[in-house]
């Protein structure tokens, strides 16, 4: 018995061992100048091990994250990012332990890169001016230098040679991109040089792929990463000056750092650390142990107060049914005794309906990722069982009048009755739904009809289904949105939402009104019948009545063959955007309820009631502004409030609120592998690309769930998804997730002054920033000047100015002492942030060009820039046009940098207007109408590798309907209409789900825009203060304009 005790005890003990050597999640790893070890980011911590393996032990224990460690040539100090204070910044210690230094202080992010030969100096990029740039620090923390101007030089992964070439790339694909795989095209990052003493540029690489992560030894050996060989980054050396394949592994590789001294390369691959010998030209695993306690697995308590997602209130209206964070509940109407049902251990309940027998419950829930629908009893809380094992998500549940049908949406097409008998389900209709945002579907009151909508050339039309007769009928048929039908109860009208002259693609339905169609004709009350009534004796009502009559409601009569267009009536106000009715009858009452901004506050529920021989009367419902679903449970109704059930009186317009606190138990390890399933399922359904770019998405599923085991935080659970979805190479993709396992304690953040200092002086003024906060005529201040202190408090040359500006909060406002040829001038400041900053430098940049044009054309030429296509920079495109542009002759119009959105249409129906014909009145100047005859004048549309997503679909408009003239670079191939879609605890992933296509067929996300002239503006451009590519434009337009 002893014996058979001690072998058990050895198996648990070796079990975990081996469990414990087996580590993931080891990241961003760096070598000492001699390669015996590797100092890596294991569990938000940075550790050292050997490089042959064995135990590793922990450096640092700070809040938050530390990564990207970095050691110094000498090999006494480690360098690396920590996010201890909310973002990140750089700090510094010794190798083998000691006092930890924080030597930046922004709330930009400071990302360590690499280290000076002669170990005094750190490297690092940071967001603090643009969105990305490359800065050093000296190791005594004195204040950054900046190393590149021009805030559209965006250097990043930098490297230095010995011979004094910092080697860097700067791309999107190389920063916040690098896990898309296999993108080709003209934002492709190639390895760059630019030698500090020297100033010669160079461009080493010319693949149209990823090259990227250089990382030299001491002797000026160059190793970096590429997916040119197989799509998956390997990794590669300059070998005698040619590009040479080290590694042909299938994974990808990431991060790759030579040791100072040269001869090893350590890299990670699977989550995983591994070691390249160079003399042996071998890869290996480096077999990590860390005796580290994972917590994920441990239950955490939440609570459903005020997070309620779904719910429903029984027919007898004892009972509620709802939804919190994916657990399904029960309680009394009053919320006071609450259950919770134990539903499928791992998955996600969505949406909860209550069935006739005021006991049973149906309701979607996550299996494999898509959402099915189950059944359960209430009452003991036992005999789950699930009604639909689809691939694809069952949603949008809802029950006929007399509860014996349930209808709901499968996939992206079809539509089903579910018989609630037998449970069996019936496809009634197979139309293009798309598989996300669709409104709810409705049965008419008598049970007999079931409305819903269908996407026809992207904008929503109003079908009904004939129950009877299974028969489908496209009820509206027109080109723009008809959304979120709702039968009137009377049985007389159906009511939605429109913009009857507006699409609402791309833009979405922008000023939705509330409309309703008559399903046959109707006429009006007579007054003369009203009179008469007053006379009648009082009428029983007939006894034998039966309770399921009265469910089914006033019999409903369509004319299918009516002119609806002509019928529909708008019912709601005429300013703002409604959405969302829903119709609720009291005898002669008909009261709509619906979301609407009407009174230009925020958005909340508003009653219009229509009553006989009276004017309809809207009034907004007090404390409803974040209000969502609504259902009707005999005569009452009940809203979802901002996560709390509350019972709506339409008679005193109020919300009352039923309280259902409860706490239960979840584990995060177990809800991030049903969010990893979801994401999955997700993208299978809706990812506008059927052959998901070629890739095997099922096997890629497979791929990497192996890791899921091993995710110990959400860190690691972002890193996986973006890592999975990097893996469809395409754009608009991502995953985020946030949650209180990752704040920390303490925060910061960097007052902006408005001011930029010289880079040799940290304290001296070299200007003030146009538009900031300085930027004021009564501000006495000059280039030249000099901060001897701030808020009283005396500044010392030596620390990091930014550390005087780094507070919890930005302050209203700051004094400055300034020293100007030995006189002091008090100064006051109201700061702003960085982000500020970065808006303020970014209209510089537009401003400097806007003077080229106008100096070089004698201002014949207008020039406008957009940064986005969003509906601010539509707005001052259209008052440029028609102010500025109206003056001149021709147009620049600049989308370089556009970042997107979805105004294209606007943009190009303006570009393309043109005179028709010419007014005047007598005796005076003819005018020509339209008039902004911008299609009659030449107009030069500038576009470059970062023209991205709706700036493509620009360029794309302007080449087909030959606006003008294209110059500049291929546009970035970035181009997916995307919308996304939330998770059970928040968390979010984006959804590209429409793909954009040139006339031809061509997929523009594949082929991008080419220029009809080729010139690009480089690196080295941007440094001397060239724009090649605008000079080309100032010709071209004077050129057009003199033929």
């Amino acid at each position: 018995m002893i014996k058979s005790t001690l072998i058990g005890l050895c198996l648990v003990l070796c079990a975990t061992l081996k469990a414990q050597q087996d580590v993931y999640f080891t990241s961003t790893p760096a070598l000492t100048p001699d390669g015996s070890q590797i100092v890596f980011s294991f569990d938000s911590d940075l550790w050292k091990v050997s490089s042959s393996g064995g135990t590793a032990t922990r450096l640092t224990g700070m809040d938050g994250v530390e990564e990207y460690p970095r050691i110094s040539p000498d090999g006494k100090w480690i360098a690396f990012s920590s996010t201890q204070y909310g973002n990140a910044d750089i700090y510094i210690m010794p190798i083998d332990g000691g006092e930890i230094k924080q030597l930046t202080f922004n709330s930009a992010g400071d990302r360590m890169e690499t280290w000076s030969w002669d170990s005094k100096t750190i490297y690092f990029r940071s967001g603090r001016y643009n969105r990305t740039a490359a800065y050093t620090v000296d190791i005594e923390g004195r204040t950054p230098k900046r190393l590149f101007d021009h805030y559209f030089n965006w250097p990043h992964n930098l490297a230095l040679h010995p011979d004094g070439r910092v080697f860097f790339n700067e791309s999107w694909e190389s920063s916040n991109q690098v896990h898309r795989k296999r993108y080709k095209g003209a934002f492709n990052p190639d390895i760059k040089t630019f030698n500090m003493h020297t100033g010669e540029y160079a461009e080493l690489t010319d693949y149209e792929g990823k090259d990227m992560w250089s990382t030299i030894d001491k002797d000026g050996n160059v190793y970096f990463a590429s997916d040119e060989s197989n799509g998956q980054y390997n990794l590669y050396a300059f070998v005698n000056g040619q590009k040479t394949r080290l590694t042909n592994f299938k994974t990808s590789i990431k991060d790759p750092q030579v040791n100072a001294n040269g001869g090893f390369v350590v890299f990670e691959k699977d989550y995983q650390v591994y070691l390249y010998d160079v003399a042996k030209k071998r890869s290996q695993k480096v077999s990590i142990s860390i005796f580290k306690n994972n917590t994920l697995a441990q239950a955490q308590e939440f609570s459903t107060d005020r997070n309620v997602s779904a719910f429903d209130v029984s027919q007898d209206e004892k009972k509620l049914a709802f939804v919190s964070r994916g657990e399904l509940f029960v309680s009394d109407i009053s919320g006071k005794f609450i259950k919770q049902l134990k539903t499928k251990p791992g998955e996600r309940v969505v949406e909860v309906k209550w069935l006739k027998d005021n006991k049973t419950l149906l309701y979607s829930q996550t299996a494999g990722g898509y959402t099915n629908l189950f059944t359960i009893d209430a009452a003991t809380g036992t005999s789950e069982k699930q009604l639909t094992n689809d691939q694809g998500f069952d949603r949008n549940i809802e029950l006929n009048p007399t509860l014996t049908h349930a209808a709901y949406y499968s996939g992206r097409n079809e539509v089903r009755l579910l018989d609630l008998e037998t449970f069996k389900s019936e496809t009634v209709a197979n139309e293009e739904l798309w598989g996300l945002y669709n409104p709810q579907p409705r049965f008419s009151p008598d049970g007999k009809y079931l409305t819903f909508t269908v996407r026809n050339d992207f904008e929503e039309d109003i079908y009904i289904y004939d129950i009877a007769e299974k028969s489908v009928h496209n009820y509206t048929k027109t080109g723009v949105p008809e959304t979120s039908p709702f039968w009137g109860p009377e049985g007389k009208y159906l009511y939605f939402v429109s913009n009857r002259t507006q699409p609402s693609y791309p833009f979405g339905l922008r000023d939705g009104r509330m409309y309703r169609i008559p399903l046959v004709r109707q006429e009006g009350d007579f007054k003369s019948d009203e009179l008469a009534k007053v006379f009648e004796e009082e009428k029983k009502e007939e006894e034998d009545k039966t309770e399921e009559k009265k469910a089914e409601g006033p019999a409903t009569q369509i004319d299918f063959e009516a002119d609806v267009l002509r019928a529909m009536e708008q019912i709601g106000p005429s300013f703002g955007s409604q959405s969302n009715p829903f119709v609720v009858q009291a005898g002669d009452k008909t009261q709509v309820v619906y979301s609407s901004n009407h009174d230009e506050a925020q958005r909340s529920l508003w009653v219009t009631t229509f009553e006989p021989f009276e004017r309809p009367k809207t009034e907004k419902i007090d404390g409803s502004a974040r209000a969502g679903e609504i259902i009707q449970v005999k005569k009452n109704l009940y809203v979802n409030n901002g996560g709390r059930i509350s019972k709506l009186n339409l008679s005193s317009k109020k919300l009352t609120a039923i309280e259902t606190k409860f706490d239960f138990r979840r584990s995060l390890k177990s809800e991030f592998e049903q969010i990893y399933y979801e994401t999955w399922a997700g993208i299978e359904q809706n990812f506008y690309n059927e052959t998901f770019h070629g890739e095997d998405w099922k096997d890629l599923k497979t791929q990497y769930a192996k890791f899921l085991p091993h995710i110990k935080s959400r860190r690691e659970l972002r890193t996986l998804m973006n890592d999975l979805l990097g893996e469809l190479n395409s754009s608009h993709m991502g995953f985020s997730s946030f949650g209180r396992d990752e704040s920390t304690y303490y925060g910061s953040t960097s007052m902006n002054l408005g001011l930029m200092f010289s880079n040799d002086n940290p304290y001296e003024i070299v200007s003030v920033v146009s538009e900031g906060p300085a930027d004021f005529p009564e501000k006495d201040i000059q280039a030249g000047d000099i901060i001897t202190a701030i808020n009283g408090e005396p500044v010392s040359q030596s620390t990091n100015r930014e550390f005087y500006l780094s507070k919890p909060s930005i302050d209203e406002e700051v004094s400055l002492t300034l020293n100007r040829s030995g006189n002091s001038i008090e100064v006051k400041i109201h700061p702003n942030s960085t982000g500020s900053l970065r808006t303020n430098l970014y209209d510089e940049w537009i401003a400097h060009n806007q003077q080229e044009v106008d100096s070089k054309t004698d201002k014949k030429v207008a020039y406008i820039h957009m940064k986005n296509m969003g509906g601010g920079s539509l707005q001052d495109f259209l008052i440029e046009m028609t102010s500025e542009a109206y003056n001149r002759d021709a147009l620049i119009l600049d989308l370089r940098y556009n970042t997107g959105g979805n105004v294209h249409d606007e943009v190009l129906k303006f570009l393309s207007q043109k005179p028709y014909l010419q007014w005047k009145f007598r005796e005076g100047k003819l005018t020509p109408q339209g008039n902004f005859g911008a299609g009659a004048k030449p107009t030069i549309l500038l576009i470059n590798e970062q023209s991205l997503s709706d700036a493509e679909m620009t360029a794309t408009g302007f080449k087909e309907l030959g606006l003008g003239t294209i110059i500049g670079t291929e546009t970035y191939r970035w181009i997916i209409f995307t919308s996304g879609a939330g998770l059970v605890d928040g968390s979010f992933y984006r959804l590209p789900s429409w793909g954009t296509y040139t006339l031809d067929g061509q997929n523009i996300e594949k082929v991008g825009v080419k220029p009809d002239i080729y010139i690009r503006t480089t690196f080295e451009d941007r440094i001397k203060g060239r724009d090649p590519q605008l000079d080309r434009a100032i010709e071209e337009a004077l050129k057009q304009l003199n033929k």
